[in-house]
């Protein structure tokens, strides 16, 4: 019986969501972090989008955010030229590392001692975390802004991407290994480390590359030119977004189209998967989140399934329902902590 997606929409930012980025999955299970241009970076439960907090200090709109492995620490880059450390769990700032420009990207590494920022000074510093007084480590080559630099390799090496070029670093020698060149823009990158494999979009394209030799392992083309694309956990699907406001899923062995939808009014910029592959979420220019099923019908976070009474002609759909104590408790975290991050509790709907 078919099924149709019904996404969980996220709302609170008042501006376009420009990245998002997953923890890895912790006791508590798994976060979502995601940045805005309204210069408020929030923090969310990654399998319901409940909202957690709303991290308070940027002065510009706030282009890079990441959390750690075990999401107790987060990171954001913004147009007010600082990187900013925060305590995720307290909501706390922890640090502020001036920059001479935008910053565009931020990158902790696996033991989160090191902070990897990149922007428009072209420029990839290393800060070391335990050391804040210390001056940054700089790595020069990038002829234009950095959009997105990421540790690679066990934190060996590091990958970069300016405008048309995407570069491999070795970390201890701070010098280039290899770079690609591309006729277009490059609008996306994501690194997967089961693998080693980069995924990169230019126009309407998404290709595939080693991670380690830059080698190219696969491509596929779009109908409609994408912003952002990400690769399941488990490379069975890639899902991907961009400028025609429809998500896009694809078999990543065949290129197959699997699926397309439209649920934002606006292009989409960050499409990224969970870190257990059952959900991606997906930031707008509409100024959402949205959370969508890798498998559409399975009870999940606050996806149950309900199937239609017989021979109604109805097409089944999951059913969203929400933990009778979710207002509460929210409303109780913000009082107790409305000297901290905790602001108002943006709205998760279907």
């Amino acid at each position: 019986m078919a099924m149709r997606q019904t996404p969980l929409t996220c709302s609170g930012h008042t501006r376009p969501v420009v990245d998002l980025a997953f923890s890895g999955i912790t006791p508590y299970g798994y976060f979502l972090i995601s940045a805005c241009k309204d210069g408020k970076p929030m923090l969310r439960q990654g399998d319901t989008g409940d909202w957690i907090g709303t991290f308070l200090g940027h002065k510009g709109a706030v282009w890079g955010a990441t959390l750690n492995k075990d999401a107790t620490k987060a990171a954001t880059a913004a147009a007010d030229f600082t990187a900013k450390v925060w305590d995720a769990v307290s909501g706390d700032e922890l640090m502020t590392l001036a920059h001479k420009h935008i910053v565009k990207s931020v990158d902790f590494t696996q033991d989160s001692n090191y902070l990897l920022t990149a922007g428009q000074d072209k420029l990839l510093r290393i800060y070391d975390l335990n050391k804040p007084e210390a001056e940054p480590k700089e790595i020069s080559g990038h002829t234009s802004g950095i959009k997105k630099a990421l540790w690679c390799s066990e934190d060996k090496q590091i990958l970069s991407a300016d405008d048309k070029t995407v570069r491999l670093w070795d970390h201890a020698t701070m010098t280039e290994v290899k770079s690609l060149s591309f006729n277009m823009s490059v609008s996306s990158m994501e690194y997967i480390p089961e693998g080693e494999i980069l995924v990169i979009t230019y126009g309407r394209s998404i290709a595939f590359h080693s991670a380690v030799s830059l080698e190219l392992i696969k491509s596929f083309e779009t109908p409609a030119t994408i912003n952002s694309a990400s690769l399941h956990p488990e490379k069975e699907f890639l899902v991907a977004g961009g400028e025609d406001f429809k998500l896009y899923k694809y078999d990543y062995n065949s290129g197959e189209e699997l699926e397309s939808y439209k649920g934002h009014f606006g292009p989409i910029h960050c499409v990224r998967f969970s870190p257990d592959g059952e959900l991606y979420a997906s930031g707008s220019e509409d100024g959402t989140l949205r959370l969508w099923q890798t498998v559409v019908g399975k009870t999940y976070g606050l996806w149950k399934c309900v199937l239609p009474e017989e021979d109604s002609g109805e097409l089944a759909k999951p059913k969203i329902s929400f933990p009778e104590t979710t207002e509460e408790e929210l409303e109780e975290i913000a009082s107790e902590n409305s000297d901290s991050i905790y602001s108002s509790t943006p709205e998760v709907k279907a």
